[in-house]
């Protein structure tokens, strides 16, 4: 995973821009080799070439951080959101993340609310992204995907998704 601190005052266009930077010139530093590339289509999720050969590449913004996940050996998604109060939760939670999550969520004592939405949130969005699934409204499809929490700043939270591997 990378990630790097953007001007929260900076456009999506240009975050998109620097962080595709960060990830080519980190790639080719981790690797020794100078052929990475990263490929935008528009309406569909970056693609990392990595000399020559497809890799996985997912990305997330928010106020002032960007992350990315890199899939050398197969699918991964990321997600990161600010930590913060959200009037109408409920009906976010209950739309995207499904009856159960909304609730727990109300369960949740409120000063705990926005943390655990934003981890629930991200958590399902990371997956979708493993999937290469968009962000829909809940359709009780379970994601099979291994969710791993990331160490953030106390005002974010962000998951990395990951297929989960067979072993024989």
């Amino acid at each position: 995973m990378l990630v790097i601190g953007i001007d929260a005052a900076m456009t999506r266009t240009d975050a998109r821009r620097r962080i595709r930077l960060a990830v080519r010139e980190a790639v080719a530093m981790w690797l020794d080799i100078d052929s990475v590339s990263v490929q935008s289509e528009s309406g569909h999720a970056p693609r990392l070439l990595v000399a020559g050969r497809a890799a996985w590449l997912s990305i997330s913004h928010d106020d002032g951080i960007s992350l990315a996940a890199i899939g050398l050996h197969g699918p991964v998604g990321i997600d990161v959101m600010r930590v913060q109060e959200i009037d109408d939760w409920h009906a976010v939670a209950t739309d995207y993340l499904g009856p159960q999550v909304a609730q727990s969520l109300a369960a949740c004592p409120a000063g705990q609310r926005p943390l655990a939405l934003a981890q629930a949130w991200t958590a399902r969005e990371a997956g979708l992204k493993c999937l290469g699934r968009e962000l829909s409204e809940w359709d009780g499809v379970a994601l099979h995907c291994d969710l791993h929490a990331m160490k953030m700043p106390q005002d974010f939270a962000a998951m990395l998704a990951t297929i989960p591997h067979c072993t024989d």
